[in-house]
């Protein structure tokens, strides 16, 4: 009873809003107003996740396995507003609150027992400390929290690279070569692993970790990211 009475105390004098709309949220909404939830840009891959868009953009980078994206990326459009919110804005919640509703889509298509774990694409730690949490690991929260399964930061980022923003392909390619690796003293062999960012343009990224979970042992690594872009 008291924690109800303190809750709605700090929702009077901190009322929280969704990120989307600015409507005030209702206790039930953890994030997003349920508007906003019905309004987002499902990319819906998930459904057809060993043929896709996103595993013909992967194809050659990595043995394929299964890639999906819970959102279609668009300039100015709700995603975008979303990852910015989410990355410069301070707020990792919008990261578990999308974990958690693509973690409820893939649990109605049988995806619960399809993963041992779930991996979050590291940031290099000089990066997390100015930002004071991973994206890619809120992200994957939410998702473990859904399907039930463990997140596991099994890697590391050993160089500093720079923004991949302005990058072509090959660019980006090359700023990500030998920059991950498993963390001493974790056995992933035989593992089915779901690998997770924020976003996937060209790739290069996740199949860089991909490829250095699989050389140490993973049986597959499946891709999963909050929202898929163009080149």
């Amino acid at each position: 009873m008291r924690l109800l009475f303190l809750q709605d105390f700090l929702d009077l004098i901190f009322p929280r809003n969704c990120p989307q709309c600015g409507r005030a949220l209702f206790d039930f909404e953890p994030c997003l107003c349920t508007v906003c939830q019905g309004t987002l840009p499902v990319a819906n891959f998930h459904l057809r996740p060993f043929d896709n868009e996103l595993t013909s953009k992967i194809r050659g980078l990595m043995p394929v396995h299964r890639a999906m994206a819970f959102l279609r990326f668009t300039k100015k459009g709700k995603s975008q507003k979303l990852l910015h919110q989410l990355k410069y804005r301070h707020m990792p919640e919008i990261g578990v609150e999308m974990g958690r509703l693509f973690g409820q889509s893939l649990d109605k298509e049988g995806f619960r027992s399809e993963w041992d774990v779930i991996v979050p694409v590291p940031l290099h730690p000089l990066k997390q400390k100015r930002r004071g949490f991973n994206q890619s690991e809120e992200f994957a929260k939410g998702l473990a929290k859904s399907l039930d399964i463990s997140m596991n930061s099994l890697l590391d980022r050993r160089k500093f690279t720079e923004t991949q923003t302005k990058k072509s392909r090959l660019q980006r390619l090359e700023n990500v070569e030998e920059v991950f690796e498993l963390k001493k003293g974790e056995a992933i062999q035989g593992l089915r692993i779901l690998l997770v960012d924020d976003v996937i343009t060209t790739g290069a990224t996740l199949c860089a970790c991909a490829n250095v979970l699989l050389d140490c042992g993973a049986k597959h690594v499946d891709l999963a990211t909050i929202a898929a872009g163009g080149q």
